[in-house]
């Protein structure tokens, strides 16, 4: 008798059905033909798209907090934690200067800012211009950062437990209430293919696809270095410690779909965490270097105001000298830093920045508003893309990199 395969066509079509990143998928393309063949549905979808972003947020205080107190108490060497810190910080210092440096570089190549502006329409930036006439307050940018302040208070729980007699009973108390936590996390997940639905229908329904047209080439160039980036700059990161960008990104895709749908990192923040310490890394490493980056290693941020400042110079015809080129990618050394936390701020560093070079028109955002909602969804999966690379690296530099579940080993299965 001849023995039935075990490939059933049915059980297939169901694993492909039930797979969270075909559904997301599907949903982004329901999303973008509702936007786009009816506009004023597309738009009311907006408060499904936010109430899921919303949920996911409530998960991102204390699963940071949980991962932080319990990586450190768990650890005991604070001497480590302190140097993972300070690593992390060069670490970004370092990456997001390339990335500034990466968007000057292919803005000056390519000009995505050498067309005619009659054509474009403009909305308006005075309430982005207005706010860039305060002056930049690293108190102002803690008090409105959550994600920094529930880190610096964990580090501090981590420290007080670290050295009290409850140690081992709250590593074991935080253990249970991390499971619980993470699995409230992924049956929330669920929601993910809602969520990105709601997003994308709404930005296609207020903005419009046919709004991408006029500013294509700049739309064109921001994607394509954020590419390059991502696999060329970011690949030989991870290389270098022996590691695969297309497997890492292969691991991450649920959470990659969902920044694309919902067009906010922080949506996967949660949910990157969770993968990452599957992979292998450490959970103090994970606490440490996974909300900092969000608040200090924006490179799909970083790229993007680069590249928008040097359009705004090339689109009024604004000569810059290699000197002021240099001054610039200093300025923004310093004003990207504040491009977390708050809605609206990447404009409101870029109208600062504007401000303070004096030589170029901070009324050239108007013509960014109309397309900035279609870069948003680069610059947040840039943003999580390289913070999940720093993250691995951070890890295996200090060897909190298990290896019998290093996943992303180039060749290894």
């Amino acid at each position: 008798m001849k023995q039935t395969s075990n490939k059933n066509p049915k059980s297939f079509f169901t694993r492909i059905i039930s797979n969270l990143a075909v559904q997301i998928v599907v949903a982004i393309v329901a999303g973008i033909l509702l936007g786009h063949f009816y506009p004023v549905w597309g738009v009311k979808m907006e408060v499904i798209g936010a109430g899921f972003v919303n949920i996911i947020k409530v998960f991102i205080a204390p699963i940071i907090f949980l991962t932080i107190t319990l990586g450190i108490i768990s650890v005991g060497d604070l001497k480590k934690v302190g140097r993972v810190a300070i690593k992390s910080l060069l670490y970004f210092e370092i990456v997001t200067s390339f990335a500034l440096a990466t968007g000057i570089g292919v803005a000056l190549l390519l000009k995505p800012g050498k067309i005619d502006m009659n054509g474009l329409t403009t909305q308006d930036a005075s309430k982005y211009t207005t706010q860039s006439d305060e002056t930049f307050s690293w108190i102002q940018f803690l008090e409105s950062n959550l994600t920094l302040q529930v880190l610096m208070f964990a580090i501090l729980c981590g420290v007080v437990i670290s050295y009290s007699r409850y140690r081992a009973k709250a590593v074991v108390v935080l253990g249970k209430v991390s499971a619980v936590v993470y699995q409230l996390l992924r049956y929330a997940m669920y929601l993910a293919p809602l969520g990105a639905f709601g997003g994308m229908a709404f930005a296609v329904g207020k903005f419009g696809l046919q709004s991408l047209l006029p500013l294509g080439k700049l739309l064109a160039c921001v994607y394509l270095t954020m590419f390059f980036f991502v696999f060329v700059v970011l690949g030989t990161i991870l290389r270098y410690f022996k590691l695969n960008i297309w497997k890492f990104l292969k691991d991450i895709k649920e959470e990659l779909l969902i920044v694309l749908g919902a067009s906010s990192s922080e949506a996967a923040l949660p949910s990157l965490m969770d993968k990452l310490e599957k992979m292998g890394c450490s959970k103090s490493v994970i606490g440490l270097v996974v909300p900092t980056g969000y608040s200090f290693n924006l490179d799909g941020t970083s790229i993007y105001l680069s590249m928008a400042v040097l359009f705004i110079a090339q689109l009024y015809n604004v000569p810059l000298s290699f000197t002021e080129i240099l001054a610039i990618l200093g300025i923004l050394m310093l004003t990207s830093k504040g491009a977390a936390g708050v809605t609206g701020s990447g404009f409101i560093v870029l109208a600062s920045t504007l401000t303070t070079i004096h030589k170029i028109p901070v009324e050239g955002l108007a013509f960014l508003l109309g397309i900035d909602k279609f870069m948003s969804e680069a610059r947040a999966i840039t943003n999580i893309i390289g913070n999940g690379v720093a993250t691995l690296v951070i890890a295996k530099s200090e060897n909190e990199f298990l290896p019998e579940v290093e996943i992303l080993e180039s060749g290894t299965t």
